[in-house]
């Protein structure tokens, strides 16, 4: 039987965080040609990842554009995946998540009956709104998919519900923790010119302050929202002066640089800090006592390093985490979110349940799962 010829496709920074063990899971395979290409949604910061996951992309369609809109990302995905895709004609096109890149690219394939593997199916608000564009984007790429790889069992089921033949899923984890775990592990000793090295000796020992990490950078947040973000982490290192540091790696989306830098820029305990490499920020992910924000990858993985969560949404995708206990959603109401942040460090046993919460995001071999069923679909396990 000849091997089974897969192309990986993705844009940005998290797809290619996420997809990364999954190619290697692909190279390992001798049942398996690997092709790898890239939309380059997000050009400087996806180098970083490829670069310290050593991933070579055979296909480089850089993409990115200045303030280019979500359509005018579509459009571009498909014109020119439609040439790459007939000329390569791969058995399957394996994409991850819920960005543009990934509903073009599942469309893309679809009209050239191309079968499409998607990796985290299932996640779900049920608000088209929250978050935008990436519910709609998640819901047409499961609708076309074959396989559905739902990195939990609540993923699954809201699958199940739309109609998906259960036979199409399997429940993986999330490869997020296959990475993790190995990066977590990883020694991380950097430069005196590294903006965090004044803190990569901080270990929550007494007398050292309290670490916080923030980021917001999603579509939603933009406007009011961030504001009033930007208004709470005024107050909550103004109350926290001697007792707390707040670092925020500003994405740089002008819709998101310009306003947290206008309203947080030289504000005594909070470090501004540029986008930071993925070794470096599960590293300060590692040191600090808690971590605020509107992502989705880093609602997976806090828990895995026990560090409690508040999301800064009115509704999350990744409800496991609530469930859990290692994550609370609180919205962007300035207000609640200075109570909350605050008040959570000041109550040893809230936080300590938080901190101890068992993962319910995955066990680290989710990218094996996944690999393992592709070559089971086609008979080639």
């Amino acid at each position: 039987m000849k091997p089974l010829k897969i192309l990986t496709i993705f844009g940005t920074r998290p797809e290619a965080i996420k997809m990364a063990p999954v190619i290697r899971e692909l190279r390992r395979s001798a049942k398996v040609i690997s092709h790898v290409c890239v939309t380059a949604q997000h050009r400087e910061m996806l180098d970083q990842v490829l670069d310290l996951f050593n991933i070579i992309p055979d296909y480089d369609l850089d993409l990115m554009h200045p303030r280019q809109t979500p359509t005018q990302v579509a459009a571009r995905v498909l014109l020119e995946l439609d040439p790459l895709l007939n000329d390569l004609r791969p058995d399957w096109i394996l994409v991850q998540g819920d960005t543009t890149t990934v509903m073009a690219a599942a469309m893309a394939a679809r009209y050239l009956k191309i079968k499409v593997g998607h990796v985290e199916a299932g996640l779900r608000t049920g608000d088209f709104l929250n978050p935008f564009p990436e519910e709609m984007n998640r819901i047409v790429t499961d609708a076309i998919s074959d396989l559905h790889f739902a990195p939990t069992a609540s993923a699954r089921d809201n699958l199940l519900r739309e109609g998906i033949s259960e036979e199409s899923i399997l429940i993986t984890g999330n490869t997020i923790i296959d990475v993790l775990l190995e990066v977590a592990n990883q020694p991380w000793a950097p430069e005196p010119t590294h903006p965090l090295y004044p803190w990569s000796h901080c270990n929550g020992q007494p007398g050292q302050p309290k670490l916080i990490l923030v980021t917001a950078h999603r579509r939603e947040s933009f406007g009011r929202p961030l504001q009033n973000i930007c208004y709470a982490l005024k107050e909550i290192a103004r109350q926290g002066r001697n007792e707390l540091q707040i670092f925020y790696p500003v994405h740089r989306n002008p819709n998101v640089y310009q306003p947290v830098h206008q309203l947080l820029a030289n504000t005594p305990n909070i470090t501004l800090l540029p986008p930071l490499d993925y070794l470096s920020l599960v590293q300060l992910m590692k040191r600090s006592a808690l971590i605020l924000t509107d992502s989705g990858g880093i609602q997976e993985e806090a828990p895995s390093l026990g560090v409690p969560v508040l999301v800064l949404r009115q509704v999350t995708e990744r409800p496991e985490g609530v469930e859990a206990g290692a994550a609370r959603v609180i919205g962007t109401n300035p207000e609640r979110v200075v109570a909350e942040t605050l008040g959570l460090l000041a109550d040893p046993e809230a936080y300590q349940t938080m901190a101890r919460t068992i993962n319910p995001y995955g066990d680290g071999h989710a990218a094996k799962r996944i690999v393992s069923r592709l070559l089971k679909d086609v008979g080639c396990d």
